[in-house]
């Protein structure tokens, strides 16, 4: 499993991978962030799934790229991967599929090239098919993503800013990796703003982290101990009823 988050706001994309590769009992350390960028040539991949079918259709997207094939928006870039991942699936995904393996891979795909009005973001399914976040929706969640979804959710807009964006991200990351043993430091963040065709790299270890993971478990005991007690009176100091006669 893996925590792949991007959010798009206004000001531009946060993008945040884990680098936790489980193997059975095994686990190892691999980057799954892939960067593509060239003059007003901006993206980058994220990907949840075998790691095998991520290699082979990430080795097929740049074989194109450097025989020349050129995109002018995005969603045509989109459209090419999710072309590689198809040939990925025609090639292999009957064999996984004998070995009891799901051809699994859930990409996210952020950006910006030339002819895009603005910054791009795209979520793409394993049968090839891509859905593009919008104002309604200004993050997408791929791999472990059901114990972090909460503080985006009430916390993100699309007026949010790139800084508030990158904070509440790390913050859901690390609800994930203290509830996931699949879900790990180091984690990759990825900066892009919009109409600067430029991708800002950063990784972080745990220690470069944990005083910010300890100052919100802090808060958080801090906040519950503030919220009002009143409204449990009620149940709290509720008469048991009489107890049914036993038959």
């Amino acid at each position: 499993m893996t925590y792949c988050l991007a959010i798009k706001v206004k000001e531009g994309l946060v993008a945040i991978a884990d680098t936790r590769i489980t193997s059975g009992s095994d686990t190892t350390e691999k980057k799954k962030v892939y960067i593509q960028q060239s003059d007003q040539y901006s993206l980058f991949i994220m990907t949840s799934g075998l790691r095998s079918v991520r290699d082979k259709a990430v080795l097929y997207f740049r074989e194109l790229i450097d025989e020349g094939v050129e995109h002018n928006k995005l969603y045509k870039a989109v459209n090419a991967f999710g072309a590689q991942i198809k040939r990925v699936a025609k090639e292999d995904k009957e064999a996984l599929d004998q070995s009891g393996l799901k051809f699994n891979l859930h990409t996210i795909i952020g950006g910006q090239l030339k002819d895009d009005e603005e910054h791009k973001l795209f979520l793409l399914y394993p049968e090839g098919n891509w859905v593009e976040l919008g104002e309604g929706a200004p993050f997408v969640v791929i791999g472990n993503s059901g114990h972090g979804k909460a503080i985006l959710n009430r916390t993100l807009t699309s007026e949010s800013s790139m800084q508030l964006a990158l904070k509440t991200g790390f913050l859901s990351f690390d609800s994930t990796r203290v509830s996931a043993n699949d879900v790990d430091f180091p984690i990759d963040v990825v900066l892009y703003h919009n109409n600067s065709f430029d991708m800002i790299e950063q990784r972080y270890g745990k220690k470069d982290l944990e005083s910010i993971s300890e100052q919100w478990a802090d808060e958080l005991k801090t906040a519950l101990e503030r919220i009002p007690e009143e409204w449990m009176d009620l149940a709290f100091n509720k008469k048991p009823g009489p107890k049914e006669k036993e038959i």
